[in-house]
């Protein structure tokens, strides 16, 4: 240690003198033996680790610091204060643990757990009315996570392109009641379950097609889309509200060949878009003044054709759970009052004939594509998706709805789970918290139990390592007394605790060092 860290290490725990947040967090990560520099590679792997990657782009600056400007593996704090410095509120939030999924690592080991299990589901088989979808790898498998932080991890097949199919309908869903308003979307389409196949001949009891996210619904909202524009323009802008939805992270894509597939073998769509122009005394309502089916069945195969992968689709419905707001960007893409038409349209209808099942099983908005797709949307926490194109006999991915079983298990996010004495985990309630425990409690738990990562969580939170409780004794004669060598190390060196407060027994943690743990000695001065 140099001379001028001496002297600033002294100041500091004579005067108690405030250290910088960027000190705090810069002293996490010094080396065993040196406390002048870090391994950048540690800082990049914390990020990484709580899902805060390279192409985000409010952190995308602060790597290509790390990386570009630091020449060397390591650096001290003047070059780690200069990365870092316009990014000290977001960096507040990784090192405080105070995202919304604040132990992001093992959560993600949980899902990768639930990942694996599900990938042994090899039954069911790929869409084949549609021939370009029969010719997809039937064992790939992909699951990805994006939470309203932004925070992002990926398993599997998560790069592999895929069509949207029915997991266009909730979107354009929104893009209509967005432009149109609830009260004329829905004089048009309704908004009740219809207990029938997908594709199924048959409308309500008013004429209209039973809800939006179904073949004859989702035919119906798309004719109501940008209807002043021609076909270009209107998918056009269809596309840039996509765009917008995953805030721009990845280029949202179109499969022409599964367009001309989905196209060529679309007799039954055509047969409900012609069923429900029909108008008689017992139907008074069909399609909008003015319609063009040929045209709104041409969009509707082209929203279908829109292709993404799991990651951009979990970023899609991330920022469903965030109320229309995009996680990364912080632009409102949709209406809180949208968002929540389509959720409680996606809990009720989503998962084609099985919606009900599944709502009741598994409580959480979700819709499924017959390219493999499952959209799930977690309000106020997540978005995830899943892609697998084996298909059970109701259109669902097998290995899709196997997660979403096993997820829904594991975890308290069925909708009323609040109301019943669960054992699932709730990975939004850290287990890192201050607000509702005494704090030296917590001090005294990880000098006891060695827990030196929460020790720097509570450091970072800027809490006062020397308090005591009623008996005099900090976390430092604690953490003497059970040998944690390391918690002891980061107190005194780090912590800048006070060596010498004495317990009601007059004793000093170095008192205690010296009766029981001699060789914790040479950590203090």
């Amino acid at each position: 240690m140099d001379a001028w860290s001496q002297l600033s290490n002294r100041l500091l725990e004579k005067y108690h003198i405030k250290i910088p947040i960027e000190k705090r967090f810069f002293l996490t990560f010094v080396d065993d033996d040196d406390d002048t520099n870090i391994q950048k590679q540690k800082i990049i792997d914390h990020l990484i680790s709580q899902g805060f990657l390279e192409d985000d782009p409010r952190v995308e600056q602060l790597y290509h610091n790390f990386k570009l400007l630091v020449k060397t593996d390591s650096m001290n704090y003047d070059e780690f204060k200069y990365c870092v410095e316009n990014h000290i509120c977001i960096l507040k939030k990784i090192f405080r643990y105070e995202c919304i999924i604040p132990r992001f690592s093992p959560f993600c080991n949980q899902i990768r757990s639930l990942y694996d299990d599900s990938f042994s589901c090899q039954s069911g088989k790929n869409a084949d009315y549609i021939p370009q979808l029969s010719r997809i790898n039937p064992d790939q498998y992909g699951i990805s996570i994006c939470t309203i932080d932004g925070q992002r991890h990926n398993i599997g097949d998560t790069s592999v392109e895929f069509s949207v199919q029915s997991c266009c309908k909730p979107i354009n869903y929104a893009i209509a009641l967005e432009n149109l308003g609830e009260e004329h979307v829905h004089t048009y389409v309704g908004r009740e379950p219809s207990g029938q196949s997908f594709n199924e001949l048959l409308l309500n009891k008013m004429g209209k097609p039973h809800n939006p996210l179904i073949n004859s619904g989702a035919i119906m909202t798309t004719s109501l889309l940008y209807p002043d524009k021609d076909l270009a323009e209107r998918f056009e802008s269809i596309i840039n509200v996509w765009t917008k939805l995953c805030g721009g992270l990845h280029k949202v894509g179109f499969n022409n060949p599964v367009y001309l597939s989905e196209k060529k073998t679309a007799d039954r769509n055509y047969a409900l878009a012609h069923f429900m122009n029909e108008i008689n005394e017992n139907k008074p309502i069909g399609f909008p003044p003015q319609t063009n089916l040929n045209e709104t069945l041409e969009l509707y195969f082209q929203c279908c054709s829109i292709e993404v992968t799991t990651e951009i689709l979990s970023i899609i419905a991330a920022t469903l759970a965030n109320g229309g707001i995009n996680p990364f960007t912080g632009d409102k893409v949709f209406t809180p009052k949208t968002v929540q038409n389509v959720l409680s349209m996606m809990l009720t209808c989503g998962m084609y004939d099985y919606s009900g099942e599944f709502a009741f099983k598994i409580g959480i908005p979700a819709k499924s594509g017959v390219a493999g797709a499952i959209m799930i949307v977690i309000p106020n926490v997540m978005g995830i998706a899943t892609w697998s194109p084996r298909l059970d006999d109701i259109g669902n991915s097998k290995r899709g709805i196997e997660f979403c079983k096993l997820f829904g298990s594991m975890f308290n996010f069925h909708i009323f789970d609040n109301l019943s004495d669960t054992t699932k985990i709730n990975p939004i309630v850290d287990t890192y918290t201050t607000e509702s425990i005494h704090q030296f409690s917590e001090l005294c738990m990880a000098a006891q139990q060695g827990d030196l990562e929460y020790l720097k969580f509570l450091f970072n939170k800027e809490i006062d390592l020397n308090q005591n409780d009623y008996d005099g004794r900090t976390a430092l004669h604690v953490a003497v007394c059970e040998n944690n060598e390391s918690i002891v190390k980061f107190l005194i060196q780090i912590g800048k605790v006070n060596q010498m407060k004495k317990d009601r027994w007059n004793h000093t943690p170095k008192d205690e060092a010296e009766t029981h743990h001699p060789h914790l000695l040479q950590y203090f001065q």
